[in-house]
């Protein structure tokens, strides 16, 4: 918790030292618009862990209460914000769940299907927010050169990831999954892989048990837990919007939201603890040309920063003690 505190707070400092102008505050006032729009994008906070612990709730079909669900979610945000970007905290959704009372077999089935969703989410709306939104208006024009060629870069191969990854968890999970698995078990009986076997294994059969439960999900089933993945990414991404909002009016909201989209897929792979320094060091100069002002640009990334990153760190001090002291919830049925 120390590590990505200090990286973030260092870095923040290391900006406000190089480019923060105290006279900004001389023309920077509070009124009741910066006031509703902080109440905004705290309502939008809200909004994102809603529509998480309502996918939590959903797909767990009855075994997880609303209040379970919801210390699920936030485990796994303080998860996410205690680890690298890259390697993801979202794993650690399985052993929640299992404290909740949920077989470690279903926890697994559930937390990949969470995984699909997400993953779905972006391969759907990229192409929706690049047809909205122009590439040179999305990446920005006033930071021209090595900055935003490398912003574009990684967010396009990082992309392709995603769009390639979500096309083997459909395969293996909806459309071919026993083929998927018999065709990992050969590949993974070779001798240079067979190491990993069993671990290999393991997956596939997750796979296969999570097909079992998509497969037979109604269309209401999926309109609930994909619209309530949705509610959550939006809600992320308009706390940005309602911030600027009330401090830079001026700013077009659907590129705003739609760089919004651009930064979140550029932090997965971040190598900091929840992306921490990058973010702030990101936000102030993808935003800069939006903002025109670097010191109020700072003072966003800040806010922006304990609104969707400092608040869940707070949070998991509050759970973790009692969460581990506490004895585990008898587990489900399957």
């Amino acid at each position: 918790m120390l590590l990505p505190i200090a990286i973030g707070l260092g870095v923040v400092i290391w900006l406000f030292h190089d480019e923060f102008n105290p006279a900004v505050f001389s023309h920077f006032t509070f009124s009741w618009r910066t006031v509703i729009a902080i109440v905004a994008a705290l309502l939008f906070v809200v909004g994102r862990d809603f529509g998480l612990s309502w996918r939590f709730h959903t797909i767990a079909e009855g075994d997880l209460s609303w209040g379970r669900a919801v210390k699920v979610d936030l485990m796994c945000a303080f998860t996410s914000a205690i680890t690298p970007s890259v390697v993801g905290g979202s794993a650690l959704a399985v052993f929640y769940l299992n404290r909740e009372g949920i077989n470690v077999g279903r926890a697994t089935t559930l937390t990949l299907t969470t995984l699909f969703l997400d993953e779905l989410f972006f391969v759907i709306f990229c192409p929706i927010l690049i047809l909205l939104i122009p590439d040179a208006a999305l990446f920005g024009t006033a930071n021209a050169g090595t900055l935003i060629d490398g912003i574009r870069v990684v967010f396009w191969v990082v992309y392709a990831g995603i769009v390639i990854w979500t096309a083997i968890l459909f395969t293996g999970i909806i459309a071919r999954p026993q083929a998927v698995a018999t065709l990992m078990h050969k590949i993974f009986s070779l001798r240079p892989l067979r190491r990993w076997q069993k671990s290999i294994d393991r997956t596939t059969d997750n796979m296969l048990e999570t097909s079992s439960l998509v497969k037979n999900a109604s269309k209401k089933w999926w309109l609930k837990v994909f619209g309530a993945t949705v509610v959550s990414w939006f809600s992320r991404y308009l706390v940005v919007n309602a911030l600027f909002w009330g401090f830079v009016p001026a700013a077009s909201g659907l590129l705003v939201f739609g760089r919004q989209f651009v930064v979140w897929v550029v932090l997965m792979v971040s190598p900091t603890p929840g992306g921490s320094g990058i973010s702030e060091w990101l936000f102030t100069n993808y935003y800069g040309d939006l903002i025109g002002d670097v010191s109020i640009a700072l003072i966003l990334a800040l806010l922006w920063r304990i609104l969707s990153y400092y608040i869940y760190l707070i949070a998991g001090c509050c759970l973790l003690p009692t969460y581990f002291s506490k004895r585990k919830k008898s587990v489900a049925t399957p």
